[in-house]
């Protein structure tokens, strides 16, 4: 499903989206346009960024927070601590990882004070039978959209967002391990466990496939 980004409204980032002149930029890499805002402070070169992920960042948003206002809200948020801290990206992972990070991260900090959980992704470790059995990566890539779609909405939100980062996102192991303050090797029992449920939760829905 596609979502329309609501930036697009007059507002903080509304008008900065807007403005004209940025087509030229359009296929520069993030890490040029990044250093040209820097350099100038000209708002348009932050459009630009805006344009490529705020679609994507406020698609994350409500898919997690399952609230459109919520959602909205909850993007603006994102895209005012990206426009202040820009700055302080170090260029050490990609642009989209850094963005994604901030955005999983934000949302997941909602999500545990509106469900009062302290910690989403417990390293308490569960007992699954038949974990040992590792669930292929093509038993999730190759099950239909509307599928998948179903069987995230049925895991934990933790899964969900472990599931997100690696197959979504193709953020590395140790990239997700940073985003949670994770070891690699607690982010790995993590997928495997995440897909071991979601494999689990498919089965229960789909019996006859």
């Amino acid at each position: 499903m596609r979502y329309s980004s609501p930036f697009m409204e007059p507002g903080l980032f509304g008008d900065i989206a807007l403005l004209m002149g940025t087509e030229s930029l359009t296929k520069e890499k993030d890490l040029e346009v990044i250093q040209k805002y820097l350099d100038t402070k000209d708002s348009r070169y932050f459009s630009v960024l805006y344009r490529r992920y705020s679609g994507k960042v406020y698609g994350k948003c409500i898919f997690l927070l399952k609230d459109e206002h919520l959602a909205k809200d909850a993007a603006q948020e994102i895209f005012l601590k990206i426009f202040l801290n820009l700055g302080k990206f170090g260029a050490q992972s990609k642009f989209s990882t850094w963005v994604y990070s901030i955005t999983y991260n934000f949302c997941i900090d909602l999500l545990r004070r509106k469900k009062k959980m302290a910690n989403i992704f417990s390293d308490e470790i569960e007992r699954l039978t038949g974990l040992e059995e590792e669930v292929s990566d093509e038993a999730l890539l190759t099950m239909e959209v509307n599928h998948l779609r179903e069987v995230l909405e049925n895991i934990p939100i933790g899964d969900k967002v472990i599931l997100l980062m690696k197959y979504q996102d193709g953020l590395q192991i140790k990239e997700i391990a940073a985003v949670l303050n994770k070891t690699d090797s607690a982010i790995k029992m993590k997928i495997k466990r995440a897909k071991h449920k979601a494999q689990l939760v498919y089965k229960k829905l789909y019996p006859e496939i």
